[in-house]
Formats: structure tokens, sequence, C-alpha cells
């Protein structure tokens, strides 16, 4: 399991603007997804580490992260993201 990470699209990103915001400064912790969540980065920068390697997504990113991934967040820059679970 590995998150997909892709540019935004237009669509994408209005669509986001209804989600809720989460933020968080530069940190290291680890993380299961119960079910997906779809976000979009509104600035920063972090490092996913997961079994199949490590992804690294930043402002303007659109990221799917599956259901069941287990993972450790690594946040170089403050993150700022709109998401969404399910």
């Amino acid at each position: 399991m590995k998150p997909k990470i892709t540019k935004a699209t237009e669509k994408e990103r209005q669509e986001a603007k209804a989600w809720p915001t989460w933020e968080k400064e530069a940190s290291t912790f680890p993380w299961e997804y119960d079910e997906q969540e779809k976000c979009l980065i509104l600035e920063g920068k972090a490092i996913v580490h997961t079994p199949e390697g490590d992804f690294e997504f930043g402002a303007g990113d659109y990221v799917v992260f599956p259901k069941g991934l287990k993972c450790t967040w690594e946040i170089k820059q403050k993150i700022r993201k709109h998401y969404n679970f399910g």
C-alpha cells in the first residue's frame, strides 16, 4: 500500500475548499489509516515513510492515502491541508 500523489486539478482544488483544514508543525509521528483519506496540501512539505518506500509531497499536491496504510509522517515544513475521510 502506498499513497497516490498528483498535482491537484482545478476541480479537486474547488472540491477541497469545502473540506476541514488540518495543520501541524514540523514533527515525526506514526499513523495508521482506518479509512481512505484524500487531501490537498495547501502549504508545507512532508515525507511519509511506508513499507513500500518514502513518499514526499508538498504545497499543490493532491494525496490519497489508502485505507489500512501504516506509515510514519515526517513533517519537514509546517503542513496545512484540506482533508476528507471516506
